[in-house]
């Protein structure tokens, strides 16, 4: 292509981004995270994340073994519906996968894909620690973080996208995107780190969601601490390669214990702290 050429076309594409990107929240773009009220940029139409996180799941539940404990299997799965039947997402087509891998993760996909993996579980100790990781992960999904987190990138970036779209190299791969957004194995590279905003709202959304749930929410600061030691030791699990903890996130939570506790108060039926998850 002609140099001069393509140069008017990356300036083209410049003004089109911006145009696009104004366009897009002013338009729709925006909408506000549940619970905090934030505001967000969101590019990706809701359809397109629901969609590729379906496929995405399918993919890695293909690809990992999933667990052989049947009791720990179910327990993830009631300790999911529970936390579900409070989400406002009936929506949404639930689904809840124990994996057998002492990996220490768990995500959640969009359209409530969730799967936690057996190496977390001696952390969670009980159900409600449970309800601690898999409300969290849930709680990035309602709140779209990683679309969020995508239309960010898009956001930064698209001067550049555009620009080799129009010279013929671009052909980013949508699906291994939303992975890396939402924290699904390190196999597909470097996962897109939240923001400390992001990860605060998570835990706020998230303590909320396994109160409503019934599950007692004084678990949750105690969680974090046991779950941060790991990095304190020289540990780094998976899970807190993209889930930043320091001594500010049990602090944080313990304030917001009030809203949860009344929330608590008022859920339907009370477990406390559930069934251990494994019997001496």
């Amino acid at each position: 292509m002609n140099p001069k050429k393509q140069s008017i076309n990356r300036r083209t594409a410049l003004k089109t981004i911006g145009a696009t990107g104004l366009g897009a929240c002013l338009c729709g773009g925006c909408r506000t995270a549940p619970v905090t009220k934030r505001r967000q940029l969101m590019l990706m139409p809701e359809g397109q994340e629901l969609a590729l996180g379906s496929e995405a799941y399918q993919e890695t539940i293909s690809s990992e073994p999933a667990s052989q404990n049947t009791r720990l299997s179910q327990m993830v799965n009631r300790v999911g519906q529970r936390i579900a039947a409070v989400s406002n997402r009936n929506d949404y087509q639930w689904e809840f996968r124990l994996i057998g891998s002492q990996t220490q993760n768990a995500f959640c996909l969009p359209g409530g894909k969730v799967a936690i993996y057996e190496g977390i579980l001696p952390v969670c100790q009980d159900e409600a620690g449970l309800a601690v990781v898999m409300s969290h992960e849930i709680a990035h999904a309602l709140a779209r973080h990683g679309g969020e987190r995508m239309s960010q990138n898009m956001a930064v970036n698209g001067v550049k996208m555009v620009a080799e779209k129009l010279v013929g190299t671009y052909a980013a791969d949508k699906k291994e995107i939303l992975m890396k957004a939402y924290g699904v194995g390190s196999k597909y590279g470097v996962l897109l780190p939240y923001s400390r905003r992001q990860e605060s709202e998570a835990d706020h959304i998230g303590l909320n969601l396994m109160a409503q749930a019934g599950y007692d929410p004084t678990v949750a600061p105690d969680f974090w601490t046991r779950f941060g030691s790991l990095k304190a030791e020289g540990q780094q699990p998976e899970f807190l390669s993209t889930h930043p903890a320091d001594q500010r996130r049990a602090a944080d939570l313990l304030k917001l214990m009030d809203e949860s506790k009344t929330l608590y108060a008022g859920a339907k039926q009370k477990f406390g702290r559930g069934e251990e998850l494994f019997r001496a």
